[in-house]
């Protein structure tokens, strides 16, 4: 091969290769996805309320329900697409899904990777454990086990604030977290304030919550760059906060109004 035509090849590769990664993580507008007929919107189905799978087997909770409102604003057909908490984000850079409705906490790492809405959602993180188990501080996590799902918001509040020594066990999800719990399997989960109140349910009186880490809010998520497509998803949050099409769903599934943390916060 002589020395022009490899600089052909080499050209023509940097071309597939910038080529193949446009692919991966397109900018997007709302005129797109009105075009298509069809919004694909990627959600946690283990994550009670938020995200489930009713007795029909279908998507169901509170994301779900924003999702379909979302749909319904914009006059599309919406496409949930089960997601987890590991492979959320990566759906969404790689174009399987145009939306993530799926209890995506707002952090600045997560900001450097996709877009995000002003807050429609939130919780409070802590650490839930056995009623017999004293912690009172961090410190006090000192040897113990600690269940979180994998690159979760718990996952990271746990990390910061755990001693050295503590034993963080990590799980694919929530669920597998919790299932640790009851079986002994961990003394301790990091969890939100939602999934404490489903364990509260299955075994009254054994747990309790140790340490509050934080309060999390949670937006919806584009592709970064979708600069367009981030506004009217925004305008569609600002108008279901204020005619309160947001807190009757919060009542639904929480059965409480839209905590002020989550209404009044701002982008």
């Amino acid at each position: 091969m002589n020395i022009s035509r490899r600089k052909m090849m080499a050209v023509i590769g940097a071309g597939l290769m910038v080529g193949a990664v446009t692919s991966v993580a397109t900018a997007q507008t709302v005129e797109d996805i009105k075009s298509a007929g069809t919004v694909k919107i990627g959600m946690l189905v283990d994550f009670p309320p938020f995200g489930i799978m009713n007795t029909n087997n279908q998507p169901d909770g509170y994301d779900a329900d924003v999702a379909k409102l979302l749909g319904e604003e914009w006059g599309v057909k919406v496409q949930i697409v089960p997601v987890t908490g590991p492979n959320r984000i990566p759906y969404l850079q790689s174009n399987q899904v145009d939306l993530l409705v799926a209890s995506l906490g707002i952090t600045e790492e997560r900001a450097k990777s996709v877009d995000f809405s002003t807050p429609y959602a939130g919780i409070s993180i802590g650490v839930f454990g056995a009623t017999d188990i004293a912690v009172a501080k961090p410190e006090d996590l000192s040897g113990k086990s600690i269940g979180v799902a994998r690159a979760s918001t718990q996952d990271t509040a746990v990390t910061k604030i755990a001693p050295k020594d503590a034993k963080i066990q990590r799980f694919d999800d929530d669920s597998s977290a919790v299932q640790a719990l009851l079986s002994g399997q961990v003394a301790l989960i990091g969890v939100s304030n939602v999934v404490a109140a489903q364990i509260e349910k299955a075994a009254p009186g054994r747990f309790n919550q140790k340490l509050q880490l934080s309060q999390q809010v949670q937006g919806i998520a584009v592709r970064k760059g979708s600069t367009e497509l981030l506004a009217a998803v925004n305008a569609f949050v600002d108008k279901v906060k204020a005619n309160g099409d947001l807190s009757k769903i919060h009542e639904k599934w929480l059965g409480a109004p839209l905590p002020d943390f989550v209404a009044k916060a701002k982008k």
